[in-house]
């Protein structure tokens, strides 16, 4: 079936929007997650006021790929998000869990009160290291650091 000139600029139109709707998906969720290194270690900053379902995947890939290129210590700054569900905790943990078993450290700093309930209650603070700014959770690695 052969198409029209019109059926062709159309179908070409269609796919462009597309393309660039993908493109400016993807540049958002890049921007979700800013990753930087800070002295000896990588920061995770998260940019979202939510720490859910939708965002936890990407920053669990995100721990999985900085500790598989040989960072062993990772703050996660989430000075920006108000909010963390089950989802989110479970990223954290994993990021933990890779830090640790590489004999580094994983440090969340700048975190909200409803955040720092939340761990509380699922009685995690045992478990993760906190800091209050991202200045502190890096002297903590730090310290960590000169006493092992």
């Amino acid at each position: 079936m052969r198409q029209t000139p019109l059926e062709k600029f159309v179908i070409t139109d269609n796919v462009n929007i597309f393309v660039k709707h993908l493109q400016q998906t993807l540049k958002k969720q890049r921007m979700i997650l800013q990753i930087e290194k800070q002295k000896s270690c990588m920061v995770v900053k998260i940019n979202s006021e939510k720490l859910d379902s939708m965002i936890a995947p990407e920053l669990k890939a995100e721990l999985v790929n900085i500790n598989a290129d040989g960072a062993k210590n990772i703050i996660i700054d989430m000075s920006g998000a108000r909010y963390c569900d089950s989802s989110g905790l479970s990223a954290i943990l994993v990021g933990n869990r890779l830090c640790k078993n590489s004999g580094g450290m994983l440090v969340l700093t700048g975190l909200k009160e409803s955040v720092k309930k939340l761990i509380l209650i699922s009685q995690l603070d045992s478990i993760l290291n906190t800091a209050v700014t991202l200045e502190e959770g890096i002297t903590l690695i730090g310290e960590a650091k000169t006493s092992i």
